[in-house]
């Protein structure tokens, strides 16, 4: 028998795509972006980056190899829906323990597969990220648009995917002790403090200066996250506080983050940075690195020179900030993700550079 679609979806624009459901079967109102990665469906689909969003994956062929246990970014993936061409639910992969769109139905993600999502993404690329309903084949369009409009973009999402309470991970008596404010931090980032001999106190994104101080940290790491930067204010508050008084890396949100908090401006990309393929100049080295990335949002670079930071790397697609540090507050951030491996090791020099701070403190 001969499957029929049975789920569509209707941008604000008017567009709509029909396709066939997997994972869980409701109707979301999301931002929709596209990411470029031929592989890591399960990384991308457990970063709480993407949390509020439908992500198009340009890749053909998404789920062949499963669901492995050890290869989540978060506990709880927080991803609005994923779009794929062709969605494979019978996984060969030896470690996988369950399919994708099993994962997706319990965490309630939403997916549909078999639409073009060659053109989807060329749409992406000529009109931007926009809003997107997915929903059952058979909702008028005039009816999509009306819910569209009527439902409100979220600004709490950090809040949401943050954690609640203080912890503490990697080797209980390490060489270095770090506070991570987590934002929305994955679980690669910690991973790759923890390899270096650092303990980490993971704190909540709202803590407050006074409270990381008393953790007597020799660091300060401010995570990645989703959304855009200037609705954490309280997080940009503490950085602001703690710069000058610790050793600061920030990655991707953390970044932003760490700009605003010295007086530079933010604003949002045309259809943001997805995918393991980005080159990156480091403007000190001459060195190109292939890069990781997931973000919506930039620094911007005339807002910076009114501030102490300097540019350190530069994207080579479209010349963005992509790295940023004060040499005297000893703090230094980039937007991409050098946990991510995508080169495989070129930016992982970055968490080595954090230490070496940590050491000369």
């Amino acid at each position: 028998m001969i499957r029929q679609p049975d789920r569509k979806l209707i941008l604000e624009d008017g567009q709509e795509y029909c396709g066939y459901s997997f994972g869980s079967v409701q109707d979301r109102v999301l931002e929709i972006v596209f990411n470029t990665s031929m592989a890591g469906y399960q990384e991308i689909l457990s970063d709480p980056s993407y949390t509020d969003q439908a992500v198009v994956m340009t890749y053909p062929l998404i789920g062949n190899y499963g669901m492995a246990e050890d290869d989540y970014e978060s506990a709880h993936p927080s991803v609005g829906a994923m779009i794929v061409r062709e969605y494979n639910d019978e996984p060969s992969c030896f470690r996988s323990k369950n399919t994708l769109g099993e994962i997706m139905e319990r965490f309630k993600i939403a997916g549909i597969s078999g639409l073009d999502t060659r053109k989807l993404t060329r749409s992406i690329r000529d009109f931007g990220s926009r809003r997107v309903l997915i929903t059952d084949i058979g909702t008028p369009l005039e009816e999509g648009l009306r819910r569209i409009a009527e439902t409100k973009v979220p600004t709490d999402a950090v809040a949401r995917v943050s954690c609640s309470r203080i912890f503490s991970a990697g080797p209980l008596n390490g060489r270095f002790h770090v506070a991570a404010i987590d934002c929305g931090m994955k679980e690669n980032i910690v991973r790759s403090l923890a390899a270096r001999d650092v303990r980490v106190s993971i704190v909540p994104w709202n803590t407050d200066a006074e409270t990381i101080m008393k953790l007597a940290p020799d660091g300060i790491f401010i995570s990645n996250g989703p959304g855009d930067p200037e609705n954490v204010p309280e997080t940009i508050r503490t950085v602001r506080s703690l710069i000058g008084r610790f050793p600061v890396f920030g990655i991707c949100l953390g970044h932003q983050i760490m700009a605003l908090s010295y007086g530079a401006k933010t604003y949002k990309l045309k259809f943001g940075h997805r995918g393991g393929n980005h080159p990156v100049m480091d403007l000190q080295t001459g060195r190109i690195e292939v890069t990781s990335q997931n973000h919506s949002y930039a620094v911007d670079a005339e807002s910076l020179k009114r501030t102490p930071l300097e540019v350190t790397h530069i994207n080579l697609l479209d010349h963005t900030v992509e790295g940023q540090k004060c040499e005297k507050d000893r703090a230094f951030s980039v937007q991409y993700h050098p946990e991510s491996s995508p080169g495989p090791q070129d930016s992982s020099y970055l968490f080595d550079r954090f230490i070496s701070m940590m050491e000369g403190s």
